[in-house]
């Protein structure tokens, strides 16, 4: 038995029964990551000696009958998520050694529950790109195929999990950033509803669209690491005050009078024929099972991607605002205070990082806030009742996840506007704050396809059901764990 083959769950499982050991669990991880890593370059962050602490830990927990359904079970984290005296990066130069004084809320619940972090995982830098190539430190390979992307900007956490050097991983989503690249390596990726995870602690770059969420092999192993990281923080001003996503119902998920709204928008031309063709044969899986799939149109879908980078940018242009390297992170040094922060900026941001702290910049200055920031507000209010609408006659929403299957890494580096399309599926679910996974469907040139599920706010439970039977249905992939 390889232990780095096995769900989440089963390892779950067999530390609550002491059939294994936390300890030993963690050093077969490790073990994988001195193996596998140097190829696939998901982790930037890997302390053994603080993996092993937590671990004992774990285990005293597991002993004592404390721990949660995951106690003892290793968990990557994006490295956009504060870890006291562990470094946090961004994957960003402006923060290269900073070392937080504090835990994200995320990770002292991962702790309270049981879990055992693994290390730090790769991003885009400050989570902006959809490749994981606007890294500041290294890129990242796609398990199936090292010479592609495996999607952005959690593309650490999916390799991680789909390349058997983690069992479960977070992420954060501001328009896609967790589905996208579940679809391109073919795992599951989670988008709670907005303010279902506490954002505290998750370096903001949209602060009206960031949300946390897992990264797990199948449904059950995603569904347990959201509820062991939800539920209402005080700290948090736009956490919902509700309690932790439940998974007691998980597998009472059924298909039959299932309502699924098909938007045509996202069934476009502009999508492969192979990631059409898997998810038309996906749903003709559900309709035999039950399901209803009827094909609706969402007009407001073809606005989404130029308004997200309206309203992101613009976030983004201030939140990013505190990183000059006066209070902490890299400095560069200039001529006084506002030629060191000039100097700072200027040379230690990305290309990327820098466009959009531009545009959203241009977008709230002053002649320009109303025709721009303001309108893009408008339209996400359109795109959000749009959606809600269909939500009053459909159980959820149906759609592939990424129009593309996973793409060669610097295919599309040039043409920053192909890559920005590619959220087109995944951006009204942010716009709406809905909560949406990302399944595996399916192979296309023997690349992974992604299938989208959104339902209404709130909704977590019932979606997380939804895709459950889903996934009894459609199978899983025999991921490249080995």
């Amino acid at each position: 038995m390889s232990l780095t083959t096995l769900s989440a769950a089963e390892l779950g499982r067999l530390l609550s029964r002491r059939d294994v050991a936390a300890r030993e669990v963690a050093q077969a991880y490790l073990d994988a990551i001195q193996r596998k890593d140097p190829t696939l370059g998901a982790y930037l962050t890997v302390d053994p000696e603080r993996t092993l602490a937590e671990a004992d830990v774990a285990q005293s927990k597991i002993d004592a009958g404390d721990a949660g359904p995951l106690g003892g079970v290793p968990v990557a984290i994006k490295d956009n998520i504060s870890t006291a005296d562990q470094r946090t990066t961004c994957a960003s130069k402006v923060l290269k050694g900073y070392i937080p004084p504090f835990d994200a809320t995320v990770c002292t619940r991962l702790r309270d529950a049981g879990l055992v972090g693994l290390g730090k995982v790769n991003l885009d830098e400050f989570a902006m790109g959809t490749s994981c190539e606007n890294s500041a430190f290294q890129l990242t390979h796609n398990p199936w195929d090292p010479d592609r992307s495996p999607g952005g900007s959690s593309g650490g956490s999916s390799a991680a999990v789909a390349g058997g050097i983690a069992p479960l991983a977070l992420g954060s989503d501001t328009g896609g950033s967790i589905r996208m690249p579940a679809s391109l390596c073919g795992v599951v990726g989670f988008k709670p509803t907005y303010g279902r995870v506490s954002r505290y602690g998750l370096v903001a770059f949209g602060s009206s669209l960031d949300q946390i969420g897992p990264f797990g092999r199948n449904v059950e192993d995603a569904a347990l690491l959201a509820a062991a990281i939800s539920g209402h923080d005080p700290r948090d001003s736009t956490s919902l005050a509700r309690p932790p996503i439940a998974t007691d119902a998980l597998r009472s998920g059924r298909l039959h009078g299932i309502r699924l709204a098909l938007p045509l928008e996202l069934m476009s031309d502009a999508a492969e024929p192979g990631v059409l063709d898997s998810v038309r044969a996906a749903c003709a899986k559900l309709e035999a099972e039950g399901a209803t799939v009827e094909e609706v149109s969402t007009p407001s879908v073809r606005y989404g991607v130029t308004t997200y980078y309206l309203i992101a940018p613009s976030e983004a242009s201030s939140n990013l605002a505190r990183f000059d390297g006066i209070r902490y992170g890299s400095q560069v040094d200039g001529s006084g205070h506002v030629g060191t922060v000039a100097a700072t900026r200027g040379k230690l941001f990305g290309h990327e990082v820098k466009a959009r702290i531009m545009i959203g910049t241009y977008a709230l200055s002053a002649g320009y806030y109303d025709a721009y920031y303001v309108r893009a507000q408008q339209v996400r209010a359109l795109m959000a009742q749009e959606f809600e609408t269909l939500f009053d006659r459909f159980d959820a929403v149906i759609s592939p996840t990424s129009p593309v299957v996973a793409f060669r890494l610097g295919e599309l580096s040039r043409d920053p506007l192909a890559l920005k399309l590619l959220d087109t599926c995944t951006i009204p679910a942010n716009m709406g704050g809905f909560p949406a996974i990302s399944i595996p469907c399916g192979l296309s040139d023997g690349l992974p396809v992604g299938l989208q599920l959104m339902s209404p706010v709130m909704s977590d439970e019932k979606l997380l059901q939804l895709a459950w039977a889903a996934e009894q249905v459609l199978g899983s992939l025999d991921l490249p764990l080995g």
